[in-house]
């Protein structure tokens, strides 16, 4: 097997996680199976940069003499919101020619300026989807998966999600046995779906204005396994069905329904990763009432069975 050069792409504001992150998952391959991976970091101009954290990160060399890798890595960052024109050249010019590119966070801006996502499906962090989508109308921006492939290019959402990435690209190249390997010398999952949505549904939802409301909100987290229907949650709203449905999309930017079948699938997600209960007491906990129910809602969600899902995700201490 031919070793691939991953070449991280630097500047100033860069996030140190995007680059750290996937350049571990990267370097760890390598030390598990030693000529695979040849790793690799690169500024414009070869000089140090400085990341939003304020950490100093010194270059391997300059972009300009760096040569083609297999994969590019366009990590994100405060420095993509203004970024250098010839970044933006380097990658129009270099892009096209690597075979395999990849974005982590607000990288996807960058590599969507360069005109490298027209066409494509993409993500990124969930704050920046709108700006990725308004600024870039010829992509195709899906805000609710931690990564996405679309051929050639990967894009990953926020910060971690870059080391999901990384790992499910370790196993595409190599095997299971060394992206598992890593993952558990980093201490994190072997690979969560591309598709698990980037945040819990308290944190996709904007918290209500009103009391009531928030006491819907906390209400329907706190009993998943109740009666959530419209009609229940505007009684203890204190609202007709009608006003409360409309009151709750507008303040929340959720539907109650989605908001229900996003707490719900959260909740069961939890207990099949941290317990041991059985899938049947898991779909009643969750509000689901059946099995079937709740394996519809993985299939949908995630690609995945509960009982498939349990068995790639759970941590083995928790078995």
């Amino acid at each position: 097997m031919p070793q691939r050069t991953v070449l991280f792409v630097l500047f100033d504001g860069v996030q140190s996680l995007d680059v750290t992150g996937p350049l571990e998952v990267f370097a760890g391959a390598e030390k598990k199976a030693p000529g695979t991976y040849r790793v690799r970091t690169a500024s414009l101009d070869g000089r140090p940069v400085r990341t939003s954290s304020g950490l100093t990160l010194v270059p391997d060399e300059a972009l300009t003499e760096a040569a083609d890798p297999h994969t590019l890595l366009v990590p994100g960052g405060a420095g993509t919101r203004v970024p250098d024109p010839r970044l933006i050249a380097w990658l129009r010019a270099r892009g096209p020619r690597v075979p395999r590119l990849v974005s982590v966070c607000t990288g996807a801006l960058l590599v969507a300026a360069a005109g490298l996502l027209d066409g494509r499906r993409a993500t990124t962090h969930w704050a920046y989807c709108d700006k990725l989508a308004r600024d870039h109308p010829a992509v195709a921006v899906d805000p609710e998966p931690i990564y996405v492939r679309d051929g050639h290019v990967a894009t990953s959402a926020g910060v971690t999600s870059g080391i999901d990435l990384a790992l499910a690209l370790v196993e595409e190249d190599l095997d299971r046995d060394v992206a598992l390997a890593v993952a558990r010398h980093l201490v994190v999952f072997l690979r969560r779906p591309g598709n698990q949505a980037q945040f819990s549904a308290q944190l996709a939802a904007q918290t209500a204005h009103r009391a009531p409301l928030r006491e819907v909100q906390r209400w329907i987290s706190e009993h998943p396994a109740g009666d959530l229907t419209v009609d229940s949650l505007a009684a203890r709203a204190r609202l007709s069905p009608r006003h409360f449905a409309r009151a709750f999309r507008e303040e929340t930017g959720m539907t109650p329904g989605r908001y229900v079948d996003r707490v719900r699938l959260e909740h069961a997600r939890r207990l099949l990763e941290d317990t041991g209960d059985t899938i049947e007491e898991i779909a009643r906990a969750s509000g689901y009432g059946t099995p079937e129910a709740m394996r519809r809602a993985f299939i949908k969600a995630f690609g995945t069975a509960p009982a498939e899902y349990r068995r790639r995700f759970r941590p083995a201490l928790a078995r």
